[in-house]
């Protein structure tokens, strides 16, 4: 009995706090508020810029531009997977803009995995872990979606293209 009551309190502790409750430094120097995203569906997305994957920027992109009304998309560049991602911040910005018109937020650059992750991340693994969901950030472009009341509610694999039907399902 003790170990089922010290098992639902764990539980409880991991899964505390709210995505509102974190802000995060973005690319362009200024704080990036997830609280200001109430009500709106937010997709986050670590990225890198050196990756086979990195075109999916361009899906990212046109994904936001089609959705901005009730999603935004953001950004995590990491440097956690074979060094893909060897940019400084102001590097990042330059190359997301200049290569695939990112118009959407990008936070700078983070840990998403080992000793160093970034509490967002934590907190997003955590919450997965609590609904049995995989955690997508095994590789660059892992991504985490959120819904309008703040809830992790899919991760999709770095694989799944941002204009696949798999994420497209939720928001039309």
């Amino acid at each position: 009995m003790k170990t089922l009551v010290l098992s639902l309190l764990l539980a409880g502790a991991l899964t505390a706090g709210s995505i509102y409750e974190f802000k995060v430094a973005g690319l362009d120097g200024k704080d990036i508020d997830l609280s200001a995203y109430k009500g709106k569906k937010i997709l986050i997305v670590n990225t890198a810029s050196k990756c086979g994957l990195t075109p999916q920027y361009e899906g990212l992109e046109k994904l936001y531009s089609q959705y901005k009304n009730k999603l935004v998309i953001i950004g995590f560049p990491a440097n956690n997977f074979a060094g893909q991602e060897p940019l400084s911040n102001e590097e990042i910005g330059e190359f997301c803009k200049k290569n695939y018109g990112v118009s959407f937020p990008m936070a700078e650059k983070i840990s998403v995995k080992g000793d160093d992750t970034h509490a967002l991340y934590k907190y997003l693994k955590e919450q997965a872990a609590a609904k049995g969901m995989a955690d997508p950030v095994t590789w660059n472009f892992g991504k985490f979606l959120i819904n309008e009341k703040g809830e992790l509610v899919a991760t999709f694999s770095p694989k799944t293209a941002p204009m696949s039907e798999e994420i497209l399902k939720y928001l039309n």
